[in-house]
């Protein structure tokens, strides 16, 4: 590929627009602290030294972030092969060498009309933003989601860091963890114009199957 043929795909593919820092926030930091509040959690007490503790959470703690930045950046790059809401030429010659007849072509081609147009409708009522596809912004968002996971990552490794009596470390852990997820809850549903309760209650339960999930985990290991 040309680098002018590159410029016309990142000037051409359509994307859906994000709210910015917001969004990249809102998907970043709670995956980041309850990946590594299970991973920590799991192996505090299994038969393994300090320094591997460590360094066990703090691998996925960095390849955490680095699959979640890609991620990131393919949501924003958006889905080029729904970019044309018609039956293009191609796929036309494809049909009719299936021997597809004419009339069913044409009604394929009808509904896929018909469902872009219900799409577009559908983006626009949720008044979610449609605009083209740019490198650099689906790399600085990428960028900005693997800072947010690294910072809630961080989070519930920290009692763990500071007091190395892991049992100890664990009940501050898991005590942060709940305390921190309930004040994400509140500035989600401030940034998504959300009633507070439901979205505190959903995350609550969310931190509470994952603790749940680690604490069956850790038994079925010790």
């Amino acid at each position: 590929m040309t680098h002018q043929q590159f410029r016309y795909m990142s000037e051409n593919i359509k994307t859906i627009r994000s709210t910015g820092w917001k969004t990249d926030f809102i998907i970043g930091f709670p995956e980041g602290l309850l990946l590594l509040f299970f991973t920590t959690f799991l192996s505090h007490d299994l038969d393994i030294t300090v320094q591997r503790f460590y360094t066990i959470n703090t691998l996925i703690w960095i390849i955490g972030s680095v699959l979640v930045m890609i991620t990131a950046y393919y949501a924003n790059k958006g889905d080029t092969q729904h970019d044309v809401g018609t039956l293009s030429a191609e796929e036309r010659r494809k049909l009719e060498d299936l021997e597809i007849g004419h009339h069913i072509i044409a009604d394929i081609a009808s509904e896929m009309e018909r469902d872009a147009n219900d799409w577009e409708n559908t983006l626009q009522q949720e008044q979610v933003a449609v605009t083209h596809f740019n490198l650099g912004r689906a790399l600085l968002s990428a960028a900005i989601t693997g800072f947010f996971f690294l910072v809630g990552g961080i989070l519930p490794l920290l009692p763990y860091l500071k007091n190395e009596n892991f049992y100890r470390a664990a009940q501050n852990s898991v005590t942060f963890c709940f305390v921190l997820m309930i004040l994400f809850s509140f500035i989600k549903s401030k940034m998504t114009n959300q009633p507070a309760l439901p979205v505190i209650l959903r995350n609550i339960g969310y931190t509470g199957a994952v603790y749940f999930g680690a604490w069956i985990m850790a038994m079925i290991f010790r």
